[in-house]
């Protein structure tokens, strides 16, 4: 049986946010020198991370949110509860908006996202946001 994915307030976000800090000290950002780090809570309560990985074709670089969905998906899958993103020093950001919809795939409207304004389900960061549903109509 899955576990039922903890609340916002019975949530460690400070050790998620540390799983992050770590995640980023792994990423390879020559170019921008903008190093970022990402953690997840995972509805089995995995713990899933991802670091950005640039390239000299700019177009061609990983947002962290890449390597956490691959991360995920290598380790058995799964739906997202609880998500955090880091900068190179250790503050808080905000997922861009195509990282949304990318966690959006994988966590759905309730995904909680620890921004810096407090903790948000992605519904209010990616209002009205397409998916999976839309494709079976």
């Amino acid at each position: 049986m899955t576990p039922a994915p903890a609340a916002a307030a019975d949530t460690d976000w400070e050790a998620l946010r540390a799983v992050a800090r770590e995640a980023m000290s792994h990423a390879y950002a020559p170019y921008s020198g903008y190093p970022v780090g990402v953690a997840a809570l995972v509805d089995d309560g995995r713990t899933v991370s991802g670091c950005n990985v640039e390239n000299a074709s700019y177009g061609l670089s990983l947002c962290a949110e890449c390597g956490l969905v691959s991360e995920l998906q290598r380790t058995g899958g799964g739906r997202l509860t609880h998500f955090t993103c880091v900068d190179g020093t250790g503050a808080v950001l905000v997922p861009c908006g195509r990282c949304r919809q990318l966690l959006y795939e994988f966590g759905g409207p309730g995904l909680l996202l620890d921004t810096p304004a407090g903790v948000l389900p992605l519904s209010e960061m990616l209002p009205q946001a397409f998916g999976p549903e839309h494709l079976a109509q």
